[in-house]
C-alpha cells in the first residue's frame, strides 16, 4: 500500500503544479540563422547578475533532450547551437514556439521560457501535380467555376502563397477562394461559350505567387478538354463522414466507404473517386480505391503525431461533372509510449554526515495523452531517499537524513516511472550513489588488554609481540598510528625498556631484562587515526618476564668459602638412620629453575652414609664399626631443575667420635708424640677465638644482606606462580634453602694436644625472618653439630 499511496500523492502534486500558470520568458530568432548566432541575454531577462548564472549552475533544458540553444554562463548570452528550420520544427503552425526551461541548480529554481522562430521566404509555391486535366462540357454556361489543384508553400504569414494568375486567354480567368483554414484555392471561371467543334482543347499556364520580398512563384499546366453535354453531376449520400480508428490499426485496413450516385446513363453515369486537394501527409498515410470509394491505410497512424485527418474526396462522372464530400478520421490514442526520464544532474559521492541533500534532478514525460500521459514516480521503500516534485514534471531525489558509510557505502537506486494508462507502461532508470567517508569512528583495538611474554636475558631490539587496532573508516581516516603513552610519575623508565613501531604496532624490547630484578610491568598504547579531527583509543599491555635458568644453586651450609674445613661429629654408637647433617642450598631463579636435588657423588666410605635427594639430609646407612675411618669426606652435587640444569659442589667433613664428652678427640693425621706447652695453647686459643668470632660475624652479615635483598624484591615486584606440577623428588625451596627442621649447632675448638682442650658451644645460624608472598618460611632453628678447627 505504501508505493500506491506515494504514487497517488505524486499525482496530486503533479496535477496541482500543472494547474499553476506563469508567464514564460520570451526569446525570438529568425530561421536559418548560422550556428552560434546571438539570441538574447538570460541574465538580463531574469534580472540576475551575470556571475549568478555560473554560481547557480544555470542550464537550458528542452523537451525531448534537444539542444537548440547553448548558454554562456560567464556572459549570460544565449546562442544558437544549430541552424533552425521553422518548417521542420513547426510545419504550418504559426507562431512557431519552442518551449524550454532555464534550470538554476543552486538554489534549485526553474524558469519557463519560449523561443519563437520567425519565418523567412525560403520556399517557393509548389504544385503537387504539374499538369491538371479538366473536362468541360461544351454546354457549360459562362460564369461556371472549376476547382483547380492548389499550390503548397511551406512558409507562413506574408511569405506564404498569396495569389494565382493564369496565362492570357479569351475563355477563362482565375478567382481566389479562401478556406476557413486560411488556405487559398484557385478556381477557373469560364468567361465565354465553348464550342467543341471549333476548339476541343485549351492549354493554360497557372502561376502561384507568394508575398515574400522578393516574391517566389511556381507553375502548373492546365489542359481543358471540351466534351459533350452532361447535365447531372455525382451526388454523395453524405456530405461529411466521421470515423474513428485506433492508432494500432494495421497497414492496408479499410478506413471507410463513401458512396456517390449519378442519374445519367452510360459513360456519364460512371463514377470514379479521387482525393481532392490532398496534403502530403494524407497522400503518405492513405490510398483511395478509385472505383469503390474506399480509403485504406498506407502506413501506420500515430496519435502523438496527428490526432485528426480531414480527407476531401471528389466523385467524377464520365462527363466530367463532380461532387465532393469530407471524411473526418479521428485517431484513437492507445497507451503505446512508455514514460521517459531525462536526468538533468546527479551528485555522487555525497558525504555520509550531510543533512537533507539534493542528489539528482530529473524530468519525466509521456507522449501519450489523457490518462495514458499521466505519470507517477517511485523508488524502493527501503532506502533513505525520497522523491520530491518540484515543478511541471521535474523531480528532485533527496536524502532523508544523515547516512552511515560504514553500514552501506553505496546505493543502487532504481527510479520507476509509470503512466496511468491501460495497460500501464513503465520504465526504469538506475543510478549509483556513492557515500564518501567522514572520520566518525575511532580506532578499535583487537583486545582491550594484551599479555605478552618475554624471556629474561633477551637480545636488545627483540620483537616481543604486536598490538593491532582497526578503523571502520576508509582512506586516510582509517590510517592508524601507534604510540606509547608516558608512564605515570614514579613508574619504571618505560621508554628505556620498550619501543613501538608507529606503523604496524610491533613492540620491541630495547634492552636485556633480568627476571630476578623485574618480573612484570605494564604500559598503555595509544592508536590515533589520520582523520581531521583525529580520533584515538587506548589499550593496556602487560609484559611478563619469563625466568631463565641463569643462576647456579648457592650452598649456605656448609660454607664453601675456602676457610678452614667444617667438621660434623658423629658418635660411633649412632644407629642406622642417624641424622648427621643437612646440606642447605638456595637458587635465586624461579619455578622449576629453583627446584633443587642432591646427589652424593663421592665418599670415603660410600656405604656408610646415605643422602636424601629432596632435602639434602645426610643419614647413617649402617652401624659404625671400628674399621671405619675416623675422618670421612663426602662430595655432594646440588643441581637445579632448569633446562639445562646448573649445579654446585659441596664438600662435607665428618668425624667419627666415641662421644661428645671425651676430653680430647683423636685425629688420624695428628702426630701422637706432639706435646704442646701451656703458652702455645693459650696463643692458639686466643687465635681460634678471634677467627671464630670473625667467621660468625661474616656469616651473620652475609645472611642478613641476602635476606634484605630478597625482602626488597618481594615487596617491589609481583611474582607469578610457576606453571606445572612440582616433582616429588625435588624440593621447592622458594629461596629459603632446605632448612626446614630444628637443629642445634655446637662449635668445638681444640688444639692438637692430647692433654689440653677448649670447648665453645654456640648456635651458628641466626633466626631468619619469614619471606612474603608464596615463599616458605625458614623456621627458627639450631643445628647440633660440631665445628672443629685444627
Amino acid at each position: 500500500m505504501i508505493p500506491q499511496q506515494r504514487q497517488v500523492l505524486f499525482l496530486l502534486v503533479l496535477l496541482g503544479v500543472s494547474g499553476e500558470a506563469s508567464e514564460p520568458v520570451q526569446f525570438s530568432v529568425v530561421e536559418e540563422m548560422e550556428k552560434g548566432s546571438f539570441v538574447g541575454n538570460v541574465a538580463e531577462a531574469l534580472g540576475l547578475e551575470v556571475g549568478e548564472l555560473s554560481n547557480r549552475r544555470a542550464r537550458i533544458v528542452f523537451k525531448g533532450n534537444k539542444d537548440y540553444l547553448q548558454l554562456n554562463r560567464r556572459t549570460g548570452d544565449l546562442l544558437l547551437r544549430e541552424k533552425l528550420d521553422r518548417e521542420e520544427l513547426c510545419g504550418p503552425a504559426e507562431p512557431c514556439v519552442l518551449p524550454f526551461k532555464i534550470l538554476l541548480e543552486n538554489p534549485f529554481h526553474i524558469v519557463l521560457a519560449e523561443l519563437r522562430v520567425q519565418d523567412i521566404n525560403d520556399h517557393s509555391p509548389v504544385f503537387l501535380e504539374t499538369e491538371m486535366l479538366l473536362k468541360i462540357p461544351e454546354s457549360t454556361s459562362p460564369g461556371t467555376v472549376f476547382l483547380l489543384e492548389n499550390a503548397r508553400d511551406l512558409d507562413v504569414g506574408n511569405n506564404s502563397l498569396q495569389n494565382y494568375t493564369i496565362s492570357p486567354n479569351s475563355l477563362f480567368h482565375i478567382q481566389i477562394r479562401a478556406s476557413s483554414e486560411g488556405r487559398r484555392y484557385p478556381e477557373l471561371v469560364l468567361d465565354g461559350t465553348l464550342d467543341r467543334e471549333e476548339q476541343s482543347e485549351v492549354s493554360l499556364t497557372l502561376t502561384a505567387v507568394d508575398g515574400g520580398v522578393p516574391p517566389r512563384s511556381g507553375t502548373a499546366q492546365v489542359r481543358v478538354l471540351v466534351v459533350d453535354i452532361n447535365d447531372n453531376a455525382p451526388v454523395f449520400t453524405q456530405s461529411q463522414y466521421e470515423v474513428q480508428i485506433p492508432e494500432d490499426s494495421s497497414i492496408g485496413s479499410k478506413v471507410v466507404t463513401v458512396t456517390a450516385t449519378d442519374i445519367d446513363a452510360g459513360n456519364y453515369g460512371e463514377i470514379s473517386y479521387t482525393f481532392l486537394y490532398p496534403s502530403e501527409n494524407i497522400r503518405k498515410t492513405f490510398q483511395l480505391e478509385e472505383k469503390l470509394g474506399e480509403p485504406y491505410l498506407r502506413e501506420k497512424v500515430d496519435f502523438e503525431s496527428t490526432q485528426c485527418y480531414l480527407i476531401n474526396i471528389q466523385a467524377t462522372d464520365g462527363g466530367g461533372l463532380t461532387g465532393e464530400c469530407t471524411v473526418m478520421v479521428q485517431v484513437i490514442d492507445l497507451n503505446d509510449n512508455p514514460p521517459e526520464l531525462i536526468m538533468s544532474s546527479l551528485t555522487s559521492p555525497i558525504p555520509e554526515n550531510s543533512p537533507e541533500t539534493v542528489v539528482a534532478v530529473f524530468s519525466v514525460s509521456d507522449l501519450d495523452s489523457g490518462e495514458n500521459g499521466k505519470i507517477v514516480c517511485s523508488i524502493q521503500d527501503d532506502l533513505p531517499f525520497a522523491l520530491k516534485l518540484s515543478v511541471e514534471n521535474f523531480y528532485t531525489l533527496i536524502t532523508e537524513g544523515a547516512l552511515d558509510r560504514e553500514s552501506r557505502a553505496e546505493y543502487n537506486i532504481t527510479i520507476n516511472v509509470m503512466d496511468l494508462g491501460s495497460p500501464r507502461l513503465k520504465s526504469e532508470h538506475n543510478i549509483m550513489v556513492l557515500i564518501s567517508d567522514v572520520n566518525d569512528n575511532p580506532p578499535v583495538f583487537s583486545q582491550r588488554a594484551y599479555k605478552l611474554y618475554l624471556r629474561e636475558d633477551n637480545s636488545p631490539a627483540v620483537h616481543i609481540g604486536s598490538v593491532s587496532a582497526s578503523d571502520r573508516d576508509s582512506g586516510i581516516n582509517a590510517q592508524v598510528i601507534y604510540s606509547l603513552l608516558p608512564p605515570k610519575t614514579g613508574d619504571l623508565p618505560l621508554f628505556s625498556y620498550i619501543s613501538i613501531n608507529s606503523d604496524n604496532g610491533h613492540l620491541y624490547a630495547l634492552r636485556s631484562l633480568d627476571y630476578e630484578a623485574i618480573q612484570a610491568f605494564q604500559f598503555t598504547v595509544r592508536a590515533v587515526d589520520g582523520g581531521s579531527p583525529s580520533l584515538s583509543s587506548q589499550a593496556v599491555v602487560q609484559v611478563l618476564v619469563e625466568d631463565e635458568n641463569d643462576n647456579s644453586p648457592f650452598v649456605l651450609y656448609p660454607l664453601q668459602n675456602g676457610t678452614a674445613p667444617c667438621n660434623d661429629l658423629v658418635p660411633r654408637a649412632a644407629e642406622p638412620g642417624y641424622l648427621v647433617t643437612k646440606v642447605v642450598a638456595v637458587d635465586i631463579d624461579w619455578g622449576q629453575n629453583s627446584w633443587l636435588s642432591y646427589q652424593l657423588l663421592k665418599a670415603t666410605d660410600p656405604g656408610l652414609f646415605t643422602l636424601f635427594a629432596h632435602n639434602g639430609e645426610v643419614h647413617t646407612a649402617r652401624p659404625i664399626n671400628e674399621r671405619d675411618t675416623i675422618k670421612q669426606k663426602l662430595l655432594v652435587l646440588v643441581k637445579d631443575n632448569g633446562q639445562p640444569p646448573l649445579s654446585t659442589m659441596a664438600t662435607l667433613n665428618v668425624l667419627l667420635v666415641d662421644g661428645f664428652s671425651d676430653p680430647y678427640m683423636q685425629f688420624p693425621d695428628a702426630p701422637k708424640e706432639q706435646v704442646q706447652t701451656d703458652s702455645l695453647t693459650t696463643y692458639l686459643i686466643i687465635s681460634l677465638t678471634s677467627v671464630s668470632f670473625l667467621f660468625l660475624v661474616s656469616v651473620v652479615m652475609f645472611i642478613a644482606i641476602r635476606l634484605w635483598k630478597r625482602k626488597k624484591d618481594v615487596t617491589d615486584i609481583n611474582h607469578f606462580p610457576s606453571n606445572g606440577p612440582f616433582p616429588g623428588h625435588l624440593v621447592d625451596i622458594s629461596r629459603t634453602g632446605t632448612l626446614s627442621q630444628s637443629y642445634q649447632y655446637e662449635v668445638c675448638l681444640a688444639s692438637g694436644s692430647e692433654t689440653s682442650e677448649f670447648k665453645f658451644l654456640k648456635p651458628i645460624v641466626p633466626i631468619l625472618p619469614t619471606f612474603q608472598g608464596n615463599e616458605d618460611s625458614i623456621e627458627n632453628s639450631t643445628l647440633r653439630n660440631s665445628f672443629c678447627f685444627n
